[in-house]
């Protein structure tokens, strides 16, 4: 039975609705910025104060039972109405506060990162977290406001636009220049395929079947590194190569087709002011540099 003399915590609640959301209390941990333990605390909180048990606790995670979806149909709509009070701050609080931004590792490592001083000069109380990172992060879980990623986008809710495209090539230490107009086989650094399916791995698969790769790695710093000190030719993209000095172009005959970035966020946060400025700061970078990115 529920505890009659126990007030609900509407805190509770939100702890409830990022577990049903996310299905494991890790994932639903890191959107709301606590340890897992202070989730399940919440949660089990909240099923005490209702008396009834909200989840099933399976071997993948978390599933609501009849009582926790009928719950989350009350809620959900709570949360939302939450979220537009904030935003109708943001959209006069100016530009501070934090934005929450995705990408990819190689893209957040050798082009971002030196080039952010012009956006905390213009906006200095702007605070922006990079998560850069292989899994994809979730803007419609809202565990990032704005992502660059390659690639249209699949989900039609989001708001995005085209601000780059990506252009790749083959590069290796000058020495491999003469070795190959001597007659000497290439040898390439190569992708580790042993995760998620990665296009320019598939490609240089398909295209160059046969040449011996003498590196391996899913870190395009390490495969860079690597052609830097003359162990192979890697296929980098552009922004990557000019990043690290010692690398030449090469010509082995194929060019990989270009890759379109796409900046994406989430309708509701179009307005708010410093999300926008970020959104905007990231899209004006982006077409300075289209020669260096193509």
């Amino acid at each position: 039975m529920p505890d009659k003399n126990r007030t609900l915590d509407w805190q509770d609640l939100r702890f409830f609705v990022a577990l049903a959301r996310h299905g494991t209390l890790s994932a639903a941990a890191r959107e709301l910025k606590v340890n897992h333990a202070t989730v399940s605390r919440r949660v089990a909180a909240l099923e005490a104060a209702l008396g009834a048990s909200l989840f099933d606790h399976r071997a993948d995670g978390y599933a609501l039972t009849a009582a926790g979806q009928a719950i989350l149909d009350e809620a959900a709509p709570m949360e939302e109405a939450a979220l537009a009070v904030l935003r109708r701050l943001d959209r006069g609080s100016g530009l501070s506060g934090l934005v929450r931004l995705t990408t990819t590792r190689v893209f957040a490592d050798f082009f971002l990162a030196t080039r952010l001083a012009p956006l905390a000069a213009l906006h200095p109380g702007l605070d922006l977290d990079i998560v850069a990172e292989a899994r994809l992060l979730s803007l419609a879980r809202r565990e990032a406001d704005i992502a660059l990623r390659f690639g249209a986008p699949k989900d039609s809710a989001l708001a995005g636009r085209k601000v780059a495209t990506i252009g790749a090539g083959f590069f290796a230490a000058p020495s491999w220049r003469d070795r190959l107009a001597a007659g000497e086989a290439p040898v390439l650094i190569g992708f580790e395929t042993d995760g998620p399916p990665i296009p320019e791995a598939t490609w240089v698969a398909r295209e160059f079947s046969r040449p011996r790769r003498a590196v391996r790695s899913n870190s395009w710093a390490v495969q860079a590194t690597a052609a830097r000190d003359g162990l192979g030719i890697a296929l980098l993209p552009n922004f990557l190569a000019a990043a690290l000095p010692g690398l030449v172009a090469i010509d082995l005959g194929k060019t990989l087709p270009p890759r379109d970035l796409w900046l994406l966020l989430r309708p509701d946060l179009v307005t708010v002011p410093r999300v926008r400025a970020v959104a905007d700061f990231l899209t004006e970078l982006c077409r300075d540099h289209r020669a260096l990115l193509g």
